[in-house]
Parts: structure tokens; sequence; C-alpha cells
């Protein structure tokens, strides 16, 4: 792929017995927001830990900026940024002396590495703290610093490796509108995280990893569309009503959640489906509290590809 910033074919990486990576297969888009989804020891960070050069790969032919990681490790490291799952800066000092520091430990001179830092701490909103000890900065504004520090040299190609992890829901927000601002400028972005939410907000396209491969690929919703498509779901007022519900509905595969008095179905014809619905409970006297057409959520496409992916084991 000519426009490609990420090229992994057949990577594998092995820990012991344990294959961390196990073929796996990967392409990345410039200028895009790549997005890796997976469990725990799915096998996330040993593949950010080899892109970034920082692990060698025991097999697989693996390009990051049109260089190779294993060959060219020099030419990926000055053309990348990483941004780990705990930052790396000096509490006691602020967060323009941190930006600073880490500039001339990358070569800049004196002068360059200030006007670099004035020109992240603007671009991340940081300007007004850039003197207080980063002991005092909120959690987002410890990832916004942290964030920039990884963009000192102005990387071709980003890792996020959960970059928002134990964050509350502002900081997380914050920290996502600055990698929307990193994209729109060019950079490409390689984020793995847990947090299904930030994934379909965040990324253009996404890969499913468990056990070291790559089980599912595409935008959010592609992946949502696969898992099933559209949903109805129904939420009645007396749970006892459940059992006589699912024999009337002119629904099939219909799932029930007694204790949210709910059922879930699959469904084709969205309209038909809930008209059809409605009047079937509307006639049965069988009171709803609510009824709704929904697409899968991405929670469900997770837990429902690496489910597979356990029992193809």
């Amino acid at each position: 792929m000519a426009d490609a910033a990420i090229t992994v074919e057949g990577a594998r990486k092995r820990y012991g017995s344990k294959n961390a990576l196990d073929g796996l297969d990967l392409t990345v888009a410039r200028g895009t927001v790549h997005g890796v989804l997976g469990p725990n020891g799915a096998g996330k960070t040993t593949l950010v830990r080899v892109l970034s050069t920082l692990l060698r790969p025991d097999a697989g032919r693996i390009e990051v900026a049109g260089h190779d990681v294993v060959t060219e490790a020099y030419a990926v490291r000055l053309r990348i940024g990483l941004l780990g799952q705990h930052a790396a800066l000096d509490e006691e000092l602020g967060g323009r002396q941190n930006l600073e520091m880490f500039g001339r430990l990358h070569h800049l001179g004196a002068r360059r590495a200030r006007a670099r830092a004035d020109e992240l701490l603007a671009r991340f909103d940081l300007t007004d703290t850039g003197r207080k000890p980063v002991r005092q900065y909120s959690g987002g504004m410890r990832r916004r610093l942290d964030l920039a520090a990884s963009l000192i040299t102005e990387p071709e190609v980003l890792f996020l490796d959960e970059p928002t992890t134990g964050l509350d829901p502002r900081g997380r927000a914050e920290v996502w509108d600055s990698v929307r601002s990193l994209v729109g400028g060019g950079t490409t972005v390689l984020l793995t995280t847990q947090y299904l939410e930030e994934a379909d907000q965040l990324a253009d396209r996404i890969s499913v990893v468990d056990a070291g491969r790559v089980v599912a690929d595409g935008t959010a919703d592609e992946l949502k569309a696969a898992t099933g498509g559209d949903r109805i779901d129904v939420v009645l007022r007396d749970a006892g009503q459940l059992g006589a519900a699912v024999a009337l509905l002119p629904l099939t595969g219909v799932r029930v959640d007694a204790d949210r008095r709910l059922l879930s179905a699959p469904v084709t014809d969205r309209m038909t489906a809930l008209s059809g619905v409605v009047r079937a409970l509307e006639e049965a006297g069988v009171e709803a509290e609510d009824v709704a057409l929904r697409r899968p959520t991405l929670d469900e496409v997770f837990l429902h590809l690496t489910e597979r992916a356990e029992e193809a084991v």
C-alpha cells in the first residue's frame, strides 16, 4: 500500500511458551487514527514496542514511515513519537522546563528547544501553566503535556498506548481534542485502548487483536454491521410478562435480560420490525416502557469478536 504509514506482515514475537504476536498483519494509512483494540494480553503493547523499535520481532516484515524497524531502526526513531501508559515527566519542573528538557535530549539547540516548547504549550492550551510544577497539574493536563513532549521532533507517526488510562471523563475529552488536532495537521496516529468509546470517537479504522492476531478490521460502522446489524430493544413494565412477550413478538433470536426487563433481537427491516412489535404488544395488552431500534455498540462488537476468537483456538 503506497500511502501506508505502517505496514506489518506476519509479525511474530514469542516470550517463552507464549506467542505475544502470532503472524499479525496490519496496515495503517497516512494521516489517520488507527485504533487497536484487544483484551489484556492480546499483544497490543508488544505490537507498539515492536513498531517503535523498543523490541525486536522474531519474524515478519514491518515498516514504519517507509523504513524497516529492524534494519533501519535509527531512521524509524527519527520519524516517530511514543506516548506510553504512564507519564514520563519531571514532577518538580514546570511544563515549559519539561518540554525544553525533552528538546535538548533530542539534540535541539537551546533556542530551538525554547521555541518548540512555546509552540507546543500554545498548541495544547497549556501556556498559562507553563511555569507551574507538573505535580500541580490535573490528570488531563499531565497527559496533554506528555503528548506535547512526544511531539518535540514533529514525528510523522505517533504511537499512543492507552493514553487516557485513569483519566476522568473531562481529562479524556481533553486528550481526544488534542489527538484530533494532531491528525488535522497530518500526523498518523496508532492508538491502543481498552476504552471502546475512545476508539469509536477517534479512530478512522479499527483492528481488533486477540491472541497476537488481528481477528477483525474495518471502520466502526463496518464492524458493527458485521456483528449483526440493527437490533430492536423492548423494555417491559412487568418482568413477569417477558415469557409471554417472547412468544408473541414477530422476531427470532430474542435475548432476554430479566434484571433489566429487556428483550433484544436482530432485525433486517427496521421499520417493519418496529411497527410489528408495537402492534403485537398493543393487541396482547403487554405494556412496554420503551421500544427502540439501535446499532450494536462497539462493546458488543468487541465481546463478540474476542469470544469467537477464543472458541476457534
